[in-house]
């Protein structure tokens, strides 16, 4: 976990505050967001200008998609098989995957034990890029009693609908189709998070969680905001999300800009979502 605290922290010892948490996407690290995504200075430059100030959070989340996984997975094979440079095998192979409640629960429980924070869900938001994206969105929208708002950059927003590089076919859901869309290296990843049948999926599915919550309980459907690139290979994920929650009256905060899915884009972004949350999460 990599936390950045704002300049009133040290200077204000009494003082508490919002806490955002923001998630790497696949094959990243809870350093990712500080060194490739140089979000430190992003910070430094909203707060100099007057944003209001918050507490930020960057935790590992594994290769895991911050969620409960559809198959439990070999531990002993993933300590076994962990390449040399890797994360190593201690803090990356995990018995079961359940990474969801570990950021909403194990996590937010230990930051607000360890920090001034303002430890209720008004004051709490989470963002991500891409694996993050669907971290965030989907966090907020199973634990409205946690976080207020999501933010995500270039999401795997629905996952079901594979990638613009080999589109999956519209109609009956089917797992080699969406199996084909991804590859070979993300399957790896997706494929035991996400299971092989539409049910697993569907229980996975942001818009299906949004549709859920609004009938459930409407008065906790958390703030939402979304992006991507044009030219980003998921840019179709982050469209059907924006369709199905217009269908169902959830609002979503939705831009698209130039870019595709790099840190290029991410870096330029970061101040957009770093901005939205800390507005949202000053409230009195």
């Amino acid at each position: 976990m990599t936390v950045w605290l704002p300049p009133s922290y040290a200077e204000q010892p009494r003082r508490r505050f919002p806490v955002a948490y923001y998630l790497h996407g696949a094959f990243g690290d809870e350093d990712n967001w500080l060194i490739q995504g140089r979000l430190g200075a992003t910070l430094d430059s909203l707060t100099a200008a007057g944003t209001p100030e918050m507490i930020v959070v960057m935790p590992d989340g594994d290769d895991g998609f911050y969620s409960t996984w559809n198959v439990l997975g070999d531990y002993q094979a993933c300590r076994r098989g962990r390449p040399a440079g890797a994360e190593p095998a201690d803090s990356y192979c995990v018995p079961w995957p359940h990474y969801d409640d570990y950021i909403a629960r194990d996590l937010v429980g230990f930051v607000d034990s360890a920090f001034r924070t303002l430890a209720d869900r008004r004051h709490r938001g989470i963002a991500g890029l891409s694996m993050g994206g669907y971290g965030a969105v989907s966090l907020a929208l199973r634990y409205p009693d946690v976080f207020a708002a999501a933010a995500s950059h270039a999401g795997l927003l629905a996952p079901a609908q594979g990638t613009t590089r080999r589109p999956v076919p519209p109609g009956r859901f089917v797992i080699d189709s969406v199996h084909a869309s991804y590859g070979r290296s993300l399957w790896s990843l997706v494929s035991p998070v996400f299971g092989r049948d539409s049910i697993a999926w569907a229980a996975r599915d942001p818009a299906s969680l949004a549709a859920r919550l609004r009938a459930r309980a409407p008065e906790l459907m958390p703030a939402l905001m979304a992006d991507c690139g044009t030219d980003d290979d998921y840019v179709n994920q982050s469209r059907y999300f924006r369709d199905a929650l217009a269908r169902i009256g959830v609002p979503l905060e939705y831009r698209e800009h130039a870019g595709g899915h790099s840190w290029d884009y991410w870096r330029r972004h970061a101040a957009a979502s770093a901005a939205w949350l800390a507005a949202r999460l000053s409230v009195p």
